[in-house]
């Protein structure tokens, strides 16, 4: 596995206890309601009666008679959780009053998994609250009044609590989930990132929460509806994937401010999600904008300092008739932008409800006092209510709402604030969790593959990343607006599920390699700093193994970069047959890093690897004294003479300017296509500002803003130097002493790799500073480019343009950015010609220009934008003077109907790389062939799935059972031939197991496609949604188990397996 620079220094300076200090603050919210981010959370309770909300009698429940009506009702199954017939979902919501404003309270708590503490400090408790708190005194509310509810979400957190409980008390929780009164939202490991974050990793972290839901708790664990109150944009996809987990809908608060104010105009806070070009039906999903952010409306936030209720008469202070009036005026005015006889108070904040019993009573006397107004003709009427009991209330109504097909990025919160910069932010983590997640996809397939049983004890390690993973997904995690202290945690964790995978790979390569059950493998050694050429196996020794694993549904050819020191090795494959190789130098801005220090690298060895599906090889390399075989690997280093100069193989051809250094042009030798094209590095010049207002908004960790829009090259000419050999072409470009980058061409390969190295970024001028790369070429794609959303489907962009209202661009570049997960491209339609950029992390991007594509790939800027993480984004790196990243871009040019196809594959293989590991031995390649397996697949075809088909999940479910998805990853318009329906025979399909039966679920996999079922929407100018969630599928036949795809579905399947 390849990790990336910034990494190391993540780990050094949390193990050394470097950890910033911190002061909490509130971040504002997006529109004028959504004024601030408060530290509050409020639940919900249906009062139905016309009793005071004190009078024991009646509300109070004593709980030991909940226990004994535990006994007698709640019986449970073998797994803990509760039955399916239990009385809750819909069953337990209260229908309101027919000819009234029925406004829904929503008792919640918004519990960050890091942001300005770790996840541990947050849920211990420190100076300002902690989670397990919150957790005991909601429990303690809801069992002494029925009437009452309370929702909570981020199970990272619950599971934590869940396990610490007594179990009576676990029953009594239980007993709550089972009625309804404790109900789960999202249930996710995280409220997720929308922008930062890939498909994969979304369905894996709801995967992780559904799981522990449903073992616990049954059906009734399972979450109908989509929360995401607190990620800053929105994604289409994300929504998407909600309806394709069977949720009923979708809330969220931060919404753009001119698109906000065109909501309220025209009544449609509310709408239909259609997520998907391509799915349709299967992905649409009704989706609310909250009117109050996702906090209390103002005046009522009972644990932030608002007054309380005083309702006895004869205290001087009694404040009832004006506290009821002023509630009714709050909810008359919310209630004027919305459709139904319905509106949703979300009574709470963040981490809110440490103090249950504070916001209980006060909410209990306003639920009283209100509705004892219906008797002098009030028409409202207050209830405890959850964000289901709403969306079924809203459902009932049968309006017909408008549509959206679009998304929600950029999000600006007020002119000049547009929130891109975290698309950016903490490019180090970001890069660390796109690879961190590659591995935990390799290590539950060879977990799978290799079938590990209980006592080797896989799951419970796999578990540590997959949680881990789980984490980071927040929405201040792989963002990067959190803390620095907090980042490291992060790292940290992963860090420690990363080893803990690389043990489980170990048990998997020495139960499948070996040819005798008398053998054991050597230990097999993983290089997490092998980008950097850090790799102390291979540096050290004269003599290795490599095995390489293959993750991706497909053979696989990619060049691996071995780290050594010596100029002179032979290879051999898995036949014992020679193999090309090339030694290449190591670049100057690699022997500059700190992290190089105590590496013993003097170059790298690079060969082509080609790995079979779902498999692995094996290398041998021994270090060489032969002068030929120095020879035949040594790479030839030159300086360009002043004239123009070219790298090129037999698909792909550079041009470098011989006077500039840059880039000149690209083109494409089989499809005879040549665009003009320049590469440079440049800066904008971050704002500073004291944030007061929009005009003196300064660049932060969340907000993007230069300080014009012209940005800074960082050099006119660069320093060059040509690679050349057998294996692969590079020219490394040298742009100032912070900023380089290396661009190469390897044998056969249709694409150019761009590996950069940038940092530390200069700020001795006090000047932050937004580093990018950009690409002009004499395209003429009239303002249009296309992003993709969350690593899955294309979204066409239009610079200074929104599809859902008139735009007032306030910032001509921050407005115009946005997120690219895996990749982003213009098109000259009239040329037919298309330029791809593929990025190996998530960055903020944009077209500025018509012919230009620029991409950010650092930041360090000096100035706190005041949305709540109160410090610069200003990471110290390794050594204190700043931090240095690396990464990779990759550009492919061809026709447009061309490009598709490989913009599809290409971002898999990118995603889905190899992983490599070391074995030292001094074993001859004859002895280790006779007792260990050099060649090996997991799928029974060699040429492996379809061409248009992913293996997206393959792990260990339970006993006898795994979990297998697949993927269909073109598009309904994509090129003709790839965009059919795809069969795969599932019976056919693996080496180690073959699978005798299949139970199709949700995509979340906590519920039988053939029990699903969704609310249906009157949708205008589309009709009725429909309710069966099978019906978007082709039943699998029993005997046959072949699995239809249609484009951009994912199947999901709990499989019965045997050993071939």
């Amino acid at each position: 596995m390849m990790y990336l620079v910034g990494v190391a220094l993540l780990l050094a300076v949390y193990n050394q206890g470097k950890c910033l200090g911190f002061v909490a603050a509130n971040r504002p919210l997006d529109h004028p309601i959504q004024r601030r981010r408060d530290y509050a959370h409020e639940f919900s309770v249906d009062f139905q009666q016309a009793s005071h909300p004190l009078d024991a009698k009646e509300t109070l429940k004593p709980v030991d008679e909940f226990l004994d009506k535990l006994k007698t009702k709640t019986q449970h199954d073998e797994s803990g959780a509760l039955p399916s017939q239990a009385k809750c979902g819909y069953s337990q919501c209260s229908p309101g009053k027919a000819g009234m404003l029925n406004v829904h309270l929503v008792p919640h708590t918004h519990d960050d998994v890091g942001w300005l503490r770790t996840v541990d400090e947050y849920f211990y408790g420190d100076d300002i609250t902690g989670v397990q708190y919150i957790l005991d005194t909601a429990l303690t509310q809801l069992l002494e009044d029925p009437n009452k509810r309370f929702i909570y979400v981020e199970q990272a957190y619950f599971t934590r609590w869940w396990n610490e409980l007594h179990d009576n008390t676990r029953h009594l929780v239980k007993g709550l989930v089972s009625e309804g009164r404790l109900e789960f939202i999202l249930g996710g490991w995280s409220m997720n990132d929308e922008a930062s974050t890939r498909y994969t990793s979304i369905i894996d972290q709801q995967t992780i929460g559904f799981r522990f839901l449903y073992d616990n708790f049954g059906d009734c664990g399972r979450p109908r509806i989509g929360w995401q109150i607190d990620p800053f944009g929105h994604s289409r996809e994300q929504a998407s994937l909600f309806a394709q987990f069977g949720f009923d809908g979708l809330f969220f608060a931060r919404l753009d401010y001119q698109d906000w104010n065109k909501r309220l105009q025209t009544k449609t806070l509310e709408q239909v999600w259609m997520a998907s070009g391509s799915l349709g039906d299967q992905a649409s999903l009704f989706t609310g904008v909250l009117y109050n952010g996702y906090g209390p409306p103002g005046g009522f936030c009972f644990e932030c300092g608002d007054t309380p209720i005083m309702d006895d008469s004869k205290l001087e202070n009694y404040n009832v008739d004006r506290r009821v009036d002023d509630f009714l005026r709050t909810v008359r005015d919310q209630a004027q932008y919305y459709t139904t006889e319905n509106i949703m108070l979300t009574m709470g904040s963040d981490f809110q409800y440490e103090n249950a019993r504070k916001n209980f009573k006060n909410m209990d006397k306003l639920i009283y006092h209100v509705n004892m107004r219906q008797m002098n003709g009030s028409t409202v009427n207050v209830l405890y209510s959850t964000p289901s009991c709403y969306v079924k209330a809203v459902n009932e109504a049968n309006k017909t709402y408008t549509s959206k097909e679009d998304d929600f990025f950029p999000y600006a919160h007020r002119d000049h604030s547009f929130w891109t910069g975290y698309f950016t932010s903490r490019p180090a983590l970001k890069g660390y969790e796109r690879s961190s997640d590659n591995f935990l996809q390799i290590c539950k397939q060879l977990d799978a593959l290799s079938m590990l049983t209980a006592g080797h004890g896989a799951r419970t390690k796999i578990d540590v990343l997959r949680k881990a993973m789980g984490i980071l997904q927040h929405h201040d995690g792989v963002s990067g607006t959190e803390k620095q202290h907090v980042a490291y945690d992060y790292a940290r964790m992963v860090a420690e599920g990363v080893a803990s995978c690389q043990e489980v790979l170990n048990m998997a390569y020495g139960k499948l390699l070996p040819l005798s059950s008398s053998m054991s493998l050597p230990v097999v050694q993983f290089c997490p700093l092998a980008n950097v050429s850090i790799c102390p196996v291979s540096e050290n020794s004269k003599q290795f193994v490599i095995l390489a694993y293959n993750p991706f549904g497909r053979e696989a050819r990619h060049h691996l970069r071995i780290p050594v020191s010596g100029n002179s090795f032979i290879v051999k494959d898995a036949h014992q047959m020679p193999v090309t190789v090339q030694v290449v130098p190591l670049p100057a801005s690699t022997l500059a890093l700190p992290e190089f220090e105590a590496s013993k690298a003097t170059g790298e060895l690079v060969f082509a690897a080609e790995i079979p599906p779902l498999g692995l090889t094996t290398f041998f390399v021994q270090a060489s004294t032969d002068i030929s075989d120095a020879q035949r690997s040594t790479s030839v280093v030159s300086d360009p003479s002043g004239s123009d100069f070219t790298i090129k193989n037999q698909y792909v051809s550079v041009t470098f300017d011989g006077d500039t250094g840059f880039m000149k042009s690209l083109t494409n030798v089989k499809s005879s296509l040549t665009i003009q094209l320049t590469n440079s590095w440049l800066y904008y010049r971050s704002f500073d500002g004291d944030n007061h207002d929009g005009e003196h908004q300064a660049s932060g960790a969340y907000i993007f803003r230069p300080n014009g829009t012209v940005a800074q090259p960082i050099s006119s000419k660069a320093t060059t130097s040509v690679v050349q050999g057998s294996a692969v072409q590079e020219v490394r470009q040298t742009f100032s002493d912070w900023a380089s980058q290396v661009v190469r061409v390897y044998d056969e390969s249709r694409h150019v790799e761009i590996e950069w190295t940038i940092g530390p970024v200069p700020v001795q001028d006090g000047i932050g500073k937004e580093v990018i790369s950009r690409f002009v070429t004499d395209l003429n794609n009239y303002k249009v480019f296309y992003t993709d959303s969350n690593g899955r489907e294309m979204l066409q962009r239009i610079r200074d343009y929104r599809p859902t209202w008139n735009l007032d661009q306030t910032e001509p570049v921050a407005g115009n950015y946005y997120p690219v997960n895996s990749k982003i491209f213009i098109q000259d339609v009239a040329k037919s010609r298309q330029l791809t950029v593929f990025t190996d992390r998530t960055q903020g991007g944009s077209s500025l220009a018509n012919g230009e594509i620029e991409l950010m790939a650092h930041r360090r800027v000096l100035h706190d934008d005041s949305l709540g993480v109160s410090e610069p984004l200003s990471e110290p790196g390794l050594d204190g003077r700043g931090l240095i990243i690396r990464g990779k871009y990759y550009l492919y040019l061809d026709s447009i109907a061309e490009s598709t196809p490989v913009h599809r594959e290409m971002a898999q293989r990118i995603y889905m790389a190899p992983s490599v590991g070391f074995i030292s031995t001094m074993m001859s390649p004859d002895a280790y062939s006779k007792n260990y397996k050099t060649s090996w697949s997991g799928l029974k075809e060699s040429i492996g799935l379809p061409a248009n088909v992913h293996l997206l999940t393959l792990e260990q479910w339970r006993s006898g059972k795994f979990l297998i998805r697949l993927e269909h990853i073109y598009e309904s318009h994509d090129k003709q031939n790839l965009s059919k329906v795809a069969n795969v025979s599932l019976e056919t399909l693996f080496t180690p197991f073959s699978i005798v039966s299949v139970d199709e679920q949700t995509l979340g996999a906590n519920q039988p496609l053939a029990h699903a079922t969704r609310l249906q929407w009157m949708v205008k100018g589309h009709g009725k949604t429909k309710k069966d969630m099978s019906s978007y599928v082709t039943p699998v036949d029993p005997k046959k188990l072949i699995v239809a795809l249609k484009p951009m579905q994912i199947r999901t399947f709990v499989v019965t397996v045997k050993v071939n």
